[in-house]
């Protein structure tokens, strides 16, 4: 059945930016390394631009989670044998991919594109890749060191999941609408379990509260959580009092939480 031919007017609610470069939908997909043996699970396909590419990979099991019905009905009239997931990424249930081995990959709308890594590198356990488009500013975040500008309550959260790497830039005339800003294509490889943090919710819990007031010393901000064991991991770590968020590693954010 061959899929409707009216163009899909892209929806500026969904965040809807389509990807129309073959050139670029192939580097992205070549950097997720598919193989026969994946299972892959697509975020926001859209009309397919990288869907195309993936479908052609010969993987063990390939899913797309789309949140727009229409384009949902197109994917599944241009590949049948494609599992399609009508879901918004926000509200679905990551867990659920913990009984095997998967990667993601996706082209992320620019509004949801923080919390949805956020979700993900926390709570599939089992991810051995991803390969995720999002807003250049983001990526940066993604991919930022200690005692940068980029660097933040993002950044600390993530790295204690996965290693980050920034892939390459795109520039907003490969896609339809275009958007107004730089995009950027960031890998993930998950960290070993025994580096994953035994528990996410306090590590959270510290950063966001850190980071809501990053101008400040960690010392002022923490100063009702001032105990002589938290002064003495300053000591262990060889780090002043008047440090700011921004001064720590991720590492550091994990270890501090587990002290506090």
């Amino acid at each position: 059945m061959e899929h409707s031919n009216k163009p899909h007017r892209a929806k500026k609610s969904l965040g809807q930016n389509f990807l129309t470069d073959p050139n670029i939908c192939r580097k992205i997909v070549d950097a997720v390394r598919p193989s026969g043996d994946d299972y892959i699970i697509e975020i926001g396909p859209g009309q397919g631009a990288l869907t195309e590419h993936l479908a052609e990979a010969g993987l063990r099991r390939f899913r797309v989670i789309e949140m727009d019905d229409d384009l949902a009905s197109r994917l599944e009239e241009r590949w049948p044998a494609l599992e399609v997931v009508r879901a918004d990424a926000l509200k679905f249930p990551w867990e659920s991919l913990n009984d095997g081995p998967c990667k993601l990959i996706g082209n992320l709308p620019y509004n949801v594109g923080s919390k949805l890594i956020w979700d993900i590198v926390s709570r599939v356990h089992t991810l051995e890749r991803a390969v995720f488009m999002v807003q250049h500013e983001v990526a940066l975040r993604l991919t930022a060191e200690p005692d940068s500008k980029a660097y933040g309550g993002l950044t600390a959260w993530v790295r204690n999941f996965s290693r980050t790497a920034y892939l390459f830039k795109v520039p907003p005339t490969v896609f339809r609408p275009r958007p107004k800003v730089d995009s950027a294509v960031v890998a993930f490889d998950p960290l070993p379990a025994g580096e994953r943090p035994a528990d996410p919710e306090r590590l959270a819990g510290l950063i966001k509260t850190l980071f809501q007031q990053r101008r400040k010393q960690i010392s002022t901000i923490l100063k009702k959580r001032m105990t002589p064991e938290v002064e003495a991991w300053f000591q262990e770590q060889g780090l002043a009092l008047s440090i700011r968020p921004e001064n720590l590693t991720p590492e550091q954010f994990l270890s501090l939480s587990e002290r506090i």
